[in-house]
C-alpha cells in the first residue's frame, strides 16, 4: 500500500481539524496540533499522528476538557502556577509561558507548575523551546502508575520522564536529554500485545512481581526501571517534582492516558527555566561546546538531541510518510 507523504503544514491542518471536530476549542487544538508537528517532524512517531485519534477519543469522552481555559497565577517573583481545568497540558504550559520566561529573565531562576493535567506530549519539546529562548530548560511530567519500587510488586509511579535543553547561545539548542524511568515504553509493550508478540524478559513484570515475556500480563503488572533502584530513584525524583510539588494527583491515583475508562487523569508538570546569564554567562557556551567536541572526537557515539535534529532537517525538506488508514481514522472526527 503506498503511504502519502504530508507537509508539516499539512500535518497541522489534519490535526487541528479533527481536534476541533472532536469538541476542542481553536487556540486549544493549535497548541496541541503543534506538538503534533514537532513530534512528526523530529520522527517521534508516537507522539504525533498515531495520537491525534486517542486525543479526540479522550475529548469526546471527557477524559480532557477540550475547550478548558487554564488559569495563571504567580505568587512568588519566581514562581509560576497554572490550573490546566482537567484540559490538555500544551495550552496551560502555553498559558503561563510569558510569565515563566519573564520570571526567570528577572530573577535567574524560575519554575511552573501545571496541576490537574493531561499528556504533556514530547516533554523535551518543552524543555527545547526554554532553550530556544536562551534559558536551561529542565522539565518534569508524571504519568499513571505502571512501575514499583524496586523489589516490589504493586505499580507506584509512572514512567515518568525528565527533559534537559541547553542553549547554545545562538536561538537553538545545544544539547537536548529526554529520557522516561522505564527500560521500554509503555507503547512498545502496547503494540505487542496487540500483534500478540513476545517481549523482552527485562522489560516488565507480571502481577505477582515476576519477570514476563507475556506482553498481556506485563500490562497486568509493572514496567521495569532503567538501572533498577537508580532508574526507579529518578522517576521518583520526577514524582516529587511534577506531582507533588505542583499540587497534582499522584501517579498511583491517575486515570489511564489509553482508553476511554476513568474521568480526567488529573497529572502534572514543572518547568524549570534558568538564565545563564545569570550565573557563568559566556562559560556555559563554552563549555557545552567543549563538550560536544568531546562527543565528535569519538566514532560511534552521538550528542543528545542530535538524532532529532537530523530527523527535523530531513523531515522538513521530505514531509512525513503517513498509513492511509491513520488518516481515515483522524479525518473521521474532523
Amino acid at each position: 500500500m503506498n503511504h502519502p507523504v504530508l507537509g508539516l503544514g499539512e500535518v497541522k491542518i489534519l490535526a487541528q481539524n479533527a481536534l476541533e471536530g472532536a469538541g476542542a476549542s481553536q487556540a486549544n487544538a493549535a497548541s496541541v496540533a503543534r506538538s503534533t508537528v514537532l513530534a512528526e517532524r523530529d520522527g517521534i512517531r508516537s507522539h504525533g499522528l498515531m495520537y491525534v485519534p486517542i486525543y479526540a477519543e479522550h475529548i469526546v469522552c471527557g477524559k480532557v476538557d477540550g475547550k478548558a481555559q487554564p488559569v495563571v497565577g504567580q505568587p512568588r517573583p519566581g514562581a509560576v502556577c497554572v490550573d490546566a481545568k482537567t484540559g490538555f497540558a500544551h495550552p496551560a504550559i502555553d498559558a503561563g509561558w510569558q510569565q515563566l520566561t519573564e520570571a526567570a529573565a528577572g530573577s535567574g531562576i524560575a519554575a511552573m507548575t501545571v496541576y490537574n493535567s493531561y499528556n504533556c506530549g514530547v516533554l523535551g519539546h518543552h524543555a527545547e523551546r526554554l532553550a530556544e529562548a536562551g534559558l536551561v530548560g529542565l522539565c518534569f511530567t508524571h504519568a499513571p502508575a505502571s512501575i514499583a519500587p524496586y523489589g516490589g510488586s504493586k505499580p507506584v509511579i509512572g514512567t515518568n520522564p525528565f527533559a534537559l535543553a541547553v542553549p547554545d547561545g545562538s536561538g537553538e539548542a545545544a544539547l537536548l536529554i529526554d529520557q522516561s524511568t522505564s527500560v521500554i515504553a509503555r507503547s512498545e509493550i502496547m503494540m505487542r500485545s496487540r500483534a500478540g508478540e513476545p517481549i523482552e524478559p527485562h522489560w516488565a513484570l507480571d502481577a505477582d512481581g515476576r519477570p514476563t515475556t507475556d506482553a498481556d500480563m506485563a500490562l497486568k503488572g509493572s514496567m521495569l526501571p532503567a538501572g533498577g533502584y537508580k532508574g526507579f530513584g529518578i522517576g521518583l525524583l520526577v514524582e516529587i517534582m511534577a506531582s507533588c510539588l505542583s499540587g497534582a494527583v499522584s501517579s498511583v491515583n491517575a486515570s489511564p492516558f489509553s482508553g476511554t475508562v476513568g474521568g480526567p487523569p488529573q497529572t502534572g508538570q514543572c518547568l524549570m527555566a534558568i538564565d545563564p546569564e545569570a550565573f557563568s554567562g559566556q562559560v556555559l557556551y563554552q563549555r557545552i561546546a567543549a563538550l560536544i567536541e568531546e562527543f565528535d572526537s569519538q566514532e560511534g557515539t552521538r550528542v543528545p538531541g542530535s538524532r532529532r535534529k537530523e530527523n527535523s532537517q530531513r523531515l522538513k525538506q521530505k514531509g512525513v510518510r503517513v498509513d492511509p488508514a491513520l488518516i481515515e481514522r483522524i479525518r473521521k472526527f474532523g
